[in-house]
């Protein structure tokens, strides 16, 4: 049997010219794809990173007003909280429970001292007892006066009549009518009589000085009980413990009717008219803060503005201590340990370049950014100033509207490019 072939379906075709212009136009397309694609492939070969765009965050670099500042969470307290202490030993008596609300002036609490009391008395007589020696002392001294001022008189008297016994005297000598013996005696009475009065005057003087020295000491030892006395009396007023200021009674430190020591915490009052946030400020701001510095309270929403009061002069767990006050108006209803955030304005400057604060600062420690041009990103080396919340200056490096990536840009190593993809 034959087997049929192909060869009845073969046909033979004539031969036709080819077209070079075909492949003119072939080759031409092609040229232009390449022209067309190679800044791509350029691109492609010089980048040494990608990156979607929607792992970054690109901010542009501005110029405007950059204020300095630290924001911090703290915790109110009160800053008028006194604590209330015994004065004495004693019994203490409370009239009021904590958490009352107490006005200023009202009695709190009374401490019972037996001791004390008994001291007053006892100092109290003993102020009558010197009382009564000042008043016996100032009679003497009038009465030694008066007996000062009757020896004067009497000398006087003696020397007055010698005086004139001398004249009749000396009147009966021209006449010789008396004795010479006579006459003499007439003058040495006149003489003693004179030495008697002089005698007396000079005495009563010293016996004045003398009454007014023992009267000044009488005086001083009044004087001196009666201090010990208006002592005594201000220990046993303040037995009576009263509220220094308005607001409300704190922890009670011991139980009704107990013995309390001297300087023993009583009881606590807390002001409720002036509170602050008290701030722990990190080690790295200690040497920009200043009392009397702006700040700012953000309370549910609200900004009240503040002052920084008060800095601690150690530094504890790499953090610093401060307070914060508010200025003009207070809000209401504050509670101590309530959190509130604080913002401290550590500096401000006028038109300065920055751009938006991100981890670009830490991960490129602030000397490394990538400048955004079209889908790539470009190293750049940068310099940093003053910070905020929100921007960071720039000092060097960018220009007025460069956009860089304010994200981490630890993942880019050390690549010069990086390639920005969709």
């Amino acid at each position: 049997m034959k087997l049929a072939d192909t060869s009845g379906q073969d046909v033979v075709r004539d031969t036709r010219k080819k077209r070079p212009w075909k492949l003119i136009i072939s080759l031409s397309i092609v040229l232009l794809i390449c022209i067309a694609v190679f800044p791509a492939l350029s691109k492609w070969s010089q980048t040494e990173h990608a990156v979607p765009l929607d792992r970054i965050r690109i901010a542009a670099v501005t110029r405007a007003d950059l204020t300095r500042d630290v924001s911090i969470e703290g915790r109110v307290i009160a800053a008028v909280a006194p604590t209330l202490y015994s004065p004495a030993e004693g019994t203490v008596t409370y009239y009021v429970d904590a958490g009352d609300t107490v006005a200023k002036g009202q009695l709190l609490a009374t401490i019972e001292s037996p001791e004390l009391e008994s001291r007053l008395a006892q100092e109290q007589a003993s102020l009558d007892a010197a009382t009564v020696d000042l008043e016996r002392q100032r009679i003497e001294t009038r009465s030694a006066k008066l007996q000062s001022q009757r020896d004067i008189d009497m000398a006087r008297v003696t020397f007055t009549a010698a005086e004139r016994e001398k004249r009749r005297a000396d009147e009966a000598w021209k006449a010789k009518a008396i004795s010479e013996i006579d006459f003499e005696k007439a003058q040495d009475d006149l003489e003693n009589a004179k030495l008697v009065y002089e005698h007396a005057v000079a005495s009563a003087q010293l016996a004045a000085d003398a009454q007014v020295f023992e009267l000044q000491t009488s005086e001083l030892q009044v004087a001196r009980q009666q201090a010990l006395v208006d002592d005594l009396q201000r220990q046993v007023a303040s037995l009576a413990i009263h509220s220094p200021v308005e607001g409300l009674v704190g922890n009670r430190e011991v139980d009704q009717k107990n013995q309390v020591a001297r300087n023993q915490a009583v009881l606590g009052v807390v002001d409720l008219t002036a509170f602050e946030v008290e701030i722990a400020i990190p080690e790295s701001y200690a040497d920009d803060l200043a009392i009397g510095m702006a700040a700012e309270i953000n309370y549910s929403g609200t900004i009240y503005p503040a002052q920084l009061v008060a800095i601690s002069p150690e530094i504890r767990d790499n953090q610093v201590i401060g307070n914060v006050r508010f200025v003009d108006t207070m809000p209401d209803a504050l509670r101590q340990n309530q959190r509130l955030t604080t913002r401290i304005i550590l500096a401000q400057k006028a038109d300065v370049l920055q751009v938006s604060r991100g981890q670009f600062l830490e991960s490129g420690g602030g000397r490394i950014a990538y400048v955004v041009q079209d889908d790539m990103a470009y190293r750049t080396t940068i310099s940093t100033g003053a910070s905020s919340m929100n921007a960071v200056e720039i000092t060097a490096g960018l220009n007025p509207g460069d956009r860089i990536i304010i994200s981490s840009i630890e993942p880019f190593g050390d690549a010069q490019t990086v390639r920005l993809t969709n």
